[in-house]
């Protein structure tokens, strides 16, 4: 007997059960296709000291908040449209961002180019008079730290914490966020902003 044969003797009830399953089997095997490439298409995971890369599902332009650049100007932060920024808000007296500078440095160094610069920003009251020294002393060697002393647009950023690390797009735009040091240096974190400058 054929398989088609053995399904005309099937009862109703069973062959509405049967195409229930292989119906619901069909569902559930497009419907992990159609998760997979969701979460293909967005970032690539990233963790940091304490907690994971928020992706912004709806960017929001960057505050036009005025800062001192490292030469002691003042500029704001569409100065740098055109080049994807990963700015980072630290202070010389906080150990996790003193522990994740020379990570910037090393990504800077492996990818800072005319589209792409990490932006270190000290919200040290005493401006950059105490955090380029400091810096220095790190040996930190592809980066100069602008200053924000008055902590305006840390607060504007939502800089909850520190360290406090974002993305803005070429556009202006702050796509995500990670608060707390992460290995900036690692495959991971390449791979997060390789994504953005695709």
């Amino acid at each position: 007997m054929t398989f088609l044969g053995s399904l005309s003797s099937w009862s109703p009830v069973r062959l509405a059960l049967v195409g229930g399953v292989v119906g619901l089997v069909a569902a559930l095997a497009a419907g992990g296709v159609f998760l997979t490439r969701a979460s293909a298409s967005g970032p690539p995971a990233f963790s940091g000291g304490y907690g994971d890369w928020e992706a912004f599902a709806d960017p929001q332009p960057a505050p036009a908040i005025d800062f001192l650049d490292p030469d002691g100007e003042r500029i704001n932060l569409d100065a740098y449209k055109g080049q994807t920024l990963l700015v980072n808000f630290w202070a010389t007296w906080c150990a996790p961002c003193i522990r994740e500078l020379p990570a910037l440095d090393e990504l800077q160094a492996d990818l800072g180019s005319d589209a792409f610069r990490v932006l270190i920003i000290s919200i040290d009251r005493k401006g950059l008079e105490v955090a380029q020294p400091f810096l220095d002393g790190l040996e930190v060697e592809h980066l100069r730290t602008a200053a924000d002393p008055k902590g305006a647009l840390a607060r504007e950023m939502k800089a909850t914490g520190l360290p406090t690390t974002v993305l803005i797009a070429p556009d202006g735009k702050v796509m995500g966020r990670i608060l707390g040091d992460a290995e900036w240096n690692s495959d991971g974190a390449k791979a997060l902003v390789r994504y953005y400058l695709k």
